[in-house]
């Protein structure tokens, strides 16, 4: 049976070190650092491809490990995004069966984002990967409507990955206690995803996907909690005029990866939301790192053949343009 793997991390030495330089680095650079994720995250040869054979993954899509470049200032965000997308498509191009990419864009430039998502889709990038806000400003932004545009005109998917959330609202909400405990909860133990799931039903509200019914958005964590909560975020479909529910755009234009969180529970809630169709595998390299047996162990969970394997590769194939 064919495996993809659709969020699977890297990252480049120059785009470590311009956002260590900041004045205030992102805190969340520390995971980068732990046991031997930056070896793991710089490598895109032989080390890569051997772990994927080790787990039984046949095909991995690499996306940038966040931040990506959406702290940086707008010409230094420009020039390391498209250092990052010609890296990558060289990768790709070293281990074309293996290998797939999805661009990271510059969005603290928002009049460059479209044209970088064209240039890197012409390149043959695969899709793109994005965060929930740059800086203080939401996705949903009207200056990143053109981004969308192009998004959807391109059939170029767009994966909303977790970052850590504001210094507001971590004032706010996820400090109190010792450091790592602070950071802890403000990033992998939930404010990750609370803010990604924020940044996605802001977009719903916005009338993004009333405007473009083509795009196409991607979330880990089997929804960033979005699906366990739709019941109430259905009631905002009418206050804020949509043309539908909120849980029909999560149907329609939403795609759903387990970001290595082999869980049936979590599996079994999300097909009562969504179909068998709108579900993917992934495994968030290497900060998940699940082993074949247990990859394999989680796939006996299907209730067909045939489900098994659009999870596992027929749908992300569908989604991003890949040949089987």
């Amino acid at each position: 049976m064919t495996l993809i793997a659709i969020e699977e991390h890297w990252i480049m030495p120059e785009l470590t070190s311009a956002l260590t330089a900041l004045p205030r680095p992102d805190e969340s650079l520390a995971f980068n650092e732990m046991g031997d994720h930056r070896q793991r995250l710089e490598d895109l040869g032989d080390g890569r491809i051997a772990a994927m054979d080790e787990q039984g993954i046949d095909v991995s899509i690499l996306a940038l490990t966040p931040p990506g470049t959406h702290p940086l200032p707008p010409d230094q965000a420009l020039r390391l995004s498209r250092a990052a997308n010609d890296t990558a498509i060289e990768a790709v191009g070293k281990h074309p069966t293996r290998l797939r990419a999805l661009s990271t864009l510059p969005m603290s430039a928002p009049e460059h984002v479209a044209g970088e998502l064209a240039r890197a889709a012409a390149q043959g990038h695969v899709g793109t990967m994005v965060y929930g806000r740059c800086g203080e400003r939401f996705l949903d932004d009207p200056v990143y409507e053109d981004f969308f545009a192009a998004a959807a005109r391109l059939g170029q998917p767009v994966f909303i990955h977790p970052q850590i959330p504001s210094d507001a609202v971590r004032d706010a909400s996820y400090r109190g206690f010792d450091a790592v405990t602070n950071l802890g909860l403000a990033t992998f133990g939930w404010g990750w995803h609370l803010d990604t799931a924020t940044a996605a039903l802001r977009l719903i509200l916005a009338g993004t996907f009333d405007r473009h019914p083509e795009l196409q958005i991607v979330l880990g964590h089997w929804g960033e909690m979005l699906l366990f909560w739709l019941d109430r975020a259905d009631s905002l479909s009418r206050v804020a005029g949509l043309q539908h529910p909120v849980r029909h755009y999560i149907r329609t234009n939403f795609h759903i990866t387990a970001s290595g969180m082999l869980n049936p529970a979590l599996l079994q809630y999300a097909l009562t939301v969504t179909t068998i169709d709108r579900l993917i595998f992934s495994t968030d390299y290497p900060f998940q790192h699940p082993t074949r047996d247990e990859i394999t162990a989680f796939l006996a969970h299907f209730a067909t053949d045939e489900d098994r394997q659009k999870f596992a590769a027929t749908n992300a194939a569908a989604l991003y343009g890949l040949e089987l």
